[in-house]
């Protein structure tokens, strides 16, 4: 196997072992899925902690845990409002408190408020009655379309770099392959449930491709401002929670900012 295919196989055999995870659970959808993103949530939000180089038993490393799977938990009971004001104040608190410097303090600020949304905007898609289970298997599989073409073709065509300074891996021929990836997931999941292809399925599959990529990028940026090349080594070819779910993490809010402007119940390509 070439070198720039040698992380390939771990890759393969971690997604074959959480994949049929999660699509059990997005399939099941309430109690199931809601735990599966609270969990994963929480993953995300203690690799976040030790990243900004906070003590995960201090204060704030046991707050931005708790909340981002509180937030979770709001989503199934749908209380919007008190979870953003909540994800909010705390986020303010965390930024000017006291301890590990100002610059961490805002990251781990930041954090909160951006795990909790992508936690809260993937259980409140998934529960929103008939068209949930469409909507968020829409969201999931173009991210790992957009993942997987943004790898394969970045490694096979390589060429002139995307962003050198943030992410020195990735490429301009990986980004256009994972959009165009996440542009045919988007047509089979639409075909798949007798919608179609059409103008919408192009645009949101589109933007959501997008969104997953600078998702990308921003984890990338996290992870250089603090010297850090993967935020764990708990999935084999991967690296971390944060590292595997960057792309949810962003495109998950756009799609439930999508579903809002639609209206409830209404499939996010209409």
């Amino acid at each position: 196997m070439p070198p720039r295919f040698g992380d390939l196989p771990q890759r393969v055999l971690s997604a074959l072992l959480l994949a049929p995870i999660a699509l059990i659970c997005l399939w099941l959808g309430g109690v199931m899925w809601t735990l599966l993103a609270a969990l994963a949530g929480i993953g995300a939000a203690i690799e976040w902690v030790r990243i900004c180089r906070f003590f995960p038993f201090s204060l704030p490393g046991v707050l931005l845990p708790a909340l981002v799977a509180v937030t979770g938990l709001a989503a199934a009971g749908r209380w919007a409002l008190p979870a953003l004001a909540v994800l909010l104040a705390a986020s303010v608190a965390l930024a000017a408190g006291r301890g590990g410097g100002a610059g961490p303090r805002r990251w781990l600020a930041a954090g909160l408020c951006y795990l909790g949304l992508a936690t809260f905007a993937a259980v409140w898609l998934r529960l929103d009655g008939p068209a949930g289970l469409g909507n968020m298997t829409f969201v999931v599989l173009i991210v790992w379309a957009s993942d997987s073409g943004a790898y394969l073709v970045g490694r096979v065509v390589g060429g002139a770099k995307l962003a050198p300074r943030i992410s020195p891996a990735k490429t301009w021929s990986g980004a256009v392959g994972g959009l165009g990836f996440a542009v045919v997931a988007g047509l089979v999941v639409a075909e798949c449930l007798a919608a179609g292809p059409s103008l919408g399925v192009l645009l949101a599959s589109g933007l959501l491709g997008v969104a997953s990529q600078a998702g990308d990028l921003l984890g990338s940026v996290f992870k250089r401002r603090f010297g850090v090349k993967d935020s764990g080594n708990l999935i084999p070819g991967h690296g971390g929670v944060l590292d595997r779910l960057a792309g949810v993490l962003a495109a998950a809010p756009i799609a439930a900012i999508l579903a809002l402007v639609l209206g409830p119940g209404v499939e996010l390509w209409r």
